[in-house]
């Protein structure tokens, strides 16, 4: 099947891929504009994750204050070139975590930042909860490792769902905005403001 230049335009777009990569992947796809995306996303995940092992010291120091004051957003995202650091997308992207954080009000970055001692704490709780509710020892275990997911979803930036789309988590949002920049992207650290709250937590 003949690839038409309209094709790649309209591929283009969608992807800002560029326009071999867009003829490949319309070949690869037969004409089929979705498989085509697809592809070119496993494609740029493929290289993302080559990316991942870069040296990550340039980026931003985003700050984002919410509600006339009332929460305050303070977080650190790096890139490898200051290039980048000043790109459109690379600051969009740093201001929508702060967002993020302002609005999901996430305790750590990731899972692994999860102290063991949290960890374990909650999978007792999810465990009694489970007892306490009738359910059936065989499947223990399986509710509490379910039970675990939820709670990291809820407390970890890059596994909450994202909240413009939440189709979406945090941590495709960083891997999409990977491939559109070509640059390793480190959410380095945040901290996270509200008004009156007590800081002995």
């Amino acid at each position: 099947m003949a690839i038409t230049t309209e094709q790649i335009k309209e591929l283009r777009e969608a992807t800002g891929a560029g326009v071999l990569d867009c003829r490949k992947a319309l070949e690869q796809s037969g004409g089929d504009m979705k498989k085509a995306v697809d592809f070119l996303r496993e494609k740029g995940l493929a290289k993302a994750a080559k990316r991942a092992e870069r040296q990550a010291s340039q980026g931003v120091v985003e700050l984002y204050s919410h509600g006339n004051g009332r929460v305050g957003v303070m977080i650190e995202v790096n890139c490898e070139t200051d290039f980048v650091g000043r790109s459109e997308t690379f600051r969009k992207f740093a201001h929508e975590l702060a967002l993020q954080v302002a609005a999901s009000a996430p305790r750590y970055i990731k899972a692994e930042d999860i102290p063991a001692e949290i960890l374990e704490h909650e999978a007792q709780m999810a465990r009694a909860r489970a007892i306490e509710e009738g359910k059936a020892e065989n499947v223990l275990e399986r509710i509490v490792e379910g039970r675990l997911e939820t709670f990291k979803s809820e407390v970890c930036l890059l596994h909450q769902p994202y909240i413009r789309d939440e189709s979406l988590t945090v941590d495709k949002l960083l891997q999409q905005t990977l491939v559109s920049t070509g640059e390793n992207i480190v959410v380095r650290r945040f901290v996270r403001w509200e008004l009156g709250e007590s800081t002995s937590a």
